[in-house]
């Protein structure tokens, strides 16, 4: 007597382009698991650190922006009263008039030095072009206190070189950080110069993006320099302009240290910027929650501007497509 073996068990074949195998969904799912099981864990640290140093001191300066806290002892709720007294203070409305002027003349300046310092640097034809580009680069390596300093002693009207050597030609040239009309502009100066290499990189970068045969066929069509920069340059870098316009204006906004090593904020308050002025209030009038106040409306300000302008950039380039 023979027993006949059991029939192999059915399994039904894998449909092509439908759904998976019970068995391979199961093992797709446990490695898509694995995958975000070992994704989080190696993100942990680096929440963990922006939770701790970014997220709860932002929450925690929100609620000292209602409160009367001023860093030591108890504090009570005030509500809006910082708020309003952002708006109807002078002292701090001249400053928050000097952070708009300071923007004003930075944000153009040193987008357009940086710019034409770009465009020239990106001609073939310019020899020792790897060394210029390195020289002017080289500022926004040095930290701002330092190009500060070192600007502080250059303008000197005692000491410094550049009052010196404009006396052997005649010219007087006076403390500028004295002037309540020349010492804003003299330390937007000093930005200007120390950040146009770091804004002439970025537009390097997107000029030799542009494809060349662009300005070979506007050569072609007899187009000239000024031409070729209006309808082939202009546009090719309209992407980085945006970006370049939107950190342009947050940096203007973030002034601080030239201001403090350079001015303290003076003469007569000329020079004193937003930052500044949340400085001085907070960790020297320990007006901790008027302070707070004070950086949520430049938190709103650099917000809305750096909004206005990621949408005129970004319809621009609609209208382009």
């Amino acid at each position: 007597m023979t027993t006949s073996a059991a029939p192999p068990r059915y399994r039904a074949p894998r449909r092509l382009g439908g759904e998976a195998h019970p068995d391979n969904s199961r093992q797709i799912a446990a490695r898509e698991r694995g995958r975000t099981l070992r994704a989080t864990a190696f993100l942990a640290p680096a929440l963990a650190v922006i939770i701790a140093f970014v997220f709860v001191p932002a929450f925690s300066a929100l609620r000292l922006s209602f409160t009367d806290a001023s860093g030591f002892g108890e504090e009570s709720w005030i509500g809006l009263e910082n708020y309003v007294t952002v708006f109807t203070d002078p002292a701090t409305l001249r400053a928050i008039s000097n952070t708009m002027l300071y923007a004003l003349m930075y944000g153009p300046l040193v987008i357009a030095v940086g710019l034409a310092a770009a465009l020239l640097l990106n001609r073939k034809d310019v020899p020792w072009r790897g060394f210029f580009r390195t020289v002017i680069f080289l500022p926004f390596v040095i930290s701002m206190a330092v190009a500060s300093l070192a600007w502080a002693f250059l303008l000197d009207p005692n000491l410094g070189l550049i009052p010196y050597w404009l006396s052997g030609l005649g010219i007087t040239m006076g403390d500028v950080f004295a002037s309540t009309t020349w010492a804003l502009p003299a330390v937007t100066a000093v930005a200007i110069w120390k950040n146009f290499g770091y804004f002439m990189v970025i537009f390097l970068a997107g000029l030799q993006g542009i494809p060349r045969y662009l300005y070979e066929a506007a050569t072609l069509d007899g187009a000239g320099a000024w031409r070729q920069f209006r309808a082939v340059t202009v546009p090719g870098l309209r992407a980085t302009m945006t970006f370049v316009i939107v950190f342009a204006i947050i940096g203007a906004f973030q002034a601080f240290d030239q201001i403090y090593i350079m001015t303290q904020g003076g003469p007569d308050r000329a020079t004193e910027t937003i930052v500044y002025r949340i400085y001085t209030d907070g960790f020297r009038d320990f007006r901790m929650g008027f302070a707070s106040a004070l950086s949520y409306v430049l938190l709103a300000i650099t917000l809305a501007l750096g909004l206005i302008q990621l949408r005129i950039g970004t319809k621009r380039e609609k209208d382009l497509e």
